[in-house]
């Protein structure tokens, strides 16, 4: 795959980098991780006792509990994401496009350090 993107893989992460990026994943997978308990109890089962919340504010509860649900799911996605660059770091893999096999730019990396895609393909994945 030749293009202009391909200037960024001669720039291979360096293991100082590595180190540096695996301590940012590991201090998101943390935040996430806390984030859970509280973000579980948002997401729990709106009750439906009309003696002791009416109609509006039950409504308001349940947009909330859908917002939490879905928080919920991002965020166990963004989980998931970081456990597999860990496990890539681990492997000796990361840094590497999933897609193309060519060096992920280390600029991109520190903007997302779970990126599992170069830009060429990750633009590319998104048309």
């Amino acid at each position: 795959m030749t293009n202009w993107y391909s200037d960024y893989s001669k720039y291979a992460v360096q293991p100082m980098d590595i180190n540096n990026l695996q301590q940012m994943l590991l201090k998101q997978r943390e935040m996430l991780t806390g984030i859970g308990s509280v973000a579980n109890e948002a997401a729990a089962t709106v009750e439906l006792d009309q003696t002791r919340v009416g109609r509006l504010s039950r409504m308001d509860a349940m947009q909330a509990q859908a917002m939490s649900i879905a928080t919920n799911q991002r965020r166990r996605q963004q989980l998931r994401r970081i456990e597999a660059a860990l496990k890539r770091i681990e492997d000796d893999e990361y840094g590497d496009c999933l897609h193309c096999g060519e060096s992920i730019a280390p600029s991109r990396l520190r903007i997302d350090p779970a990126a599992t895609l170069c830009i060429g393909c990750a633009e590319q994945a998104e048309r």
